[in-house]
């Protein structure tokens, strides 16, 4: 009796773990390398970023706040995340932006999202990266 509890979780257990593999190679999906950002839009109320990742491919980034030296003229985007690293989350990006004056104020991630190819496109023209 007791092999035979010990079978049912252990096939249990693989069977979870084999349910769970497909979750995290679509989690990978959502991963991009710094060096394939190009280009990014705030949100007038500077708690999101859109980026453009690639050709076509949109991310979303929240930010655990408001982050207004986005809106200034000459914002620049600063990471800290070197080019073969993948950014998969929010906790992989240190974030920084920059006017041309020198300063750096962080602005903290808190969540980061692949847009489907519809969203992307119902971005509007002045959220496109």
């Amino acid at each position: 009796m007791r092999n035979l509890l010990s079978a049912l979780l252990l096939t249990g257990l693989a069977a979870g773990a084999l349910a769970a593999a497909p979750a995290a190679r679509a989690d990978s999906a959502q991963c991009f390398y710094s060096h394939d950002w190009d280009g990014w839009k705030a949100t007038p109320d500077s708690k999101t970023i859109f980026i453009k990742v690639g050709v076509n491919k949109i991310y979303r980034i929240d930010l655990a706040r408001a982050c207004p030296d986005l809106q200034a003229p000459y914002a620049h985007l600063i990471t800290d995340t070197p080019d073969n690293s993948a950014i998969c989350s929010a906790i992989d990006l240190n974030l920084r932006v920059s006017d041309n004056g020198g300063s750096r104020v962080s602005c903290i991630p808190s969540h980061i999202t692949r847009l489907s190819p519809e969203e992307a496109a119902a971005l509007p023209k002045n959220l496109r990266p």
